[in-house]
This record gives structure tokens, sequence and C-alpha cells, in this order.
């Protein structure tokens, strides 16, 4: 009987060290992949460490005022708040962001019967340079799209949080191409 006993207290200690051992062999290989493994186009690559972001041209012939302002600066805060690039100045920075407003388009969206226009949409279009200034080297040439819809018989404010709309959207396209898009 004793015999038995010692034999099944083995059994369980030989069980145990090897649950222990599988358990300790999953921890490793489980936590170094994730080391591995990285997403394409996850993040920035380690040599970019700031960006530089001018003030963006206004090519639209909207004579939209402050639309130029108004997007460089949700673009700079967009960067400061995602905290993956540092923004600095053009000639201290590792990258530079060159934004153009090419396109300002305000169209009836939604006209009902009768010809009754009920929404207005806001378009803007952006044409973005992202260059990487330690390798010399354009990394993309792109236009960003997006809009902001407004009803017609409203105030100037509605019209102007349609605009806001819009370049809060590009804006956060263009920081998400810069940072993921690798």
């Amino acid at each position: 009987m004793t015999e038995i006993l010692l034999n099944k207290q083995k059994e369980y200690k030989l069980l145990s060290s090897l649950t222990f051992f599988l358990f300790i062999f999953y921890s490793i290989v489980n936590f170094t992949s994730c080391g591995v493994y990285s997403f394409s186009g996850a993040s920035v690559p380690s040599h970019l460490k700031s960006i530089s972001i001018p003030i963006a041209e206004d090519r639209s012939g909207s004579g939209e005022p402050g639309l130029r302002e108004l997007l460089t600066n949700q673009l700079i805060q967009k960067f400061i708040d995602d905290n993956s690039l540092q923004v600095s100045e053009r000639g201290k920075a590792n990258a530079n962001l060159e934004c153009t407003i090419t396109g300002f388009a305000d169209i009836p969206n939604i006209v009902a019967a009768g010809e009754n226009i009920t929404s207005r949409r806001l378009t803007i279009n952006v044409k973005v340079i992202y260059n990487d200034n330690v390798n010399k080297k354009k990394i993309f040439d792109k236009v960003f799209s997006n809009y902001g819809n407004y009803p017609p018989a409203s105030n100037l404010n509605d019209r102007k949080e349609a605009i806001n709309t819009a370049i809060d959207r590009i804006t956060e396209d263009i920081l998400l191409s810069v940072v993921s898009g690798w």
C-alpha cells in the first residue's frame, strides 16, 4: 500500500513539474513572440524622432479666411496629442510635412422634392508631401479629402462647424498615414 502511495506522489510531482515547465515555456514563447511580430505600418521608423509642419498653403481659390492656419494648427495639435513624433522647427526636424489646400467645394448634398436643398456638403482637399530629412527621400505625396455637412438655411456658425469637421477628419487621416503608413 505504501508503494502505491509513493508511486502516486512521484506521478503527482512529475505531472506538476511538467505543468510548471509547460507554463514557463508557454509564457516565454508568448511574451517574446510579441516583440518579434509587428504589424506592417504599425509605427514610425526609429530614426525619425521629430517632424516640422510649416504653415499650409491655400491654393483652393476659396478665399475662406483662416483656412490654412486652421489646418496647420489642428495638424500640429494632432501630432502633439499623438506624441509619436515631436513637432519641431523645419531645420531641426527629422521629417517634414508640407500641406497645400488644393480644393474647397461647398455644394448641395441632399436635394428633396421640389428641388429644395436640405443639406450642403463642404469638401476640402489637401495635398501632403511627407519627406524623410535623415535619409533624404520622399516618403509619400498624397491627396487627402474629407467633408462636413451643414443645413443650408443655417447661420454662419454651422458652416464654420462643417469646415472644422472636414479639417478634423483630414488631419486625423494625415496623422494616421504618417504614423502608420510604413
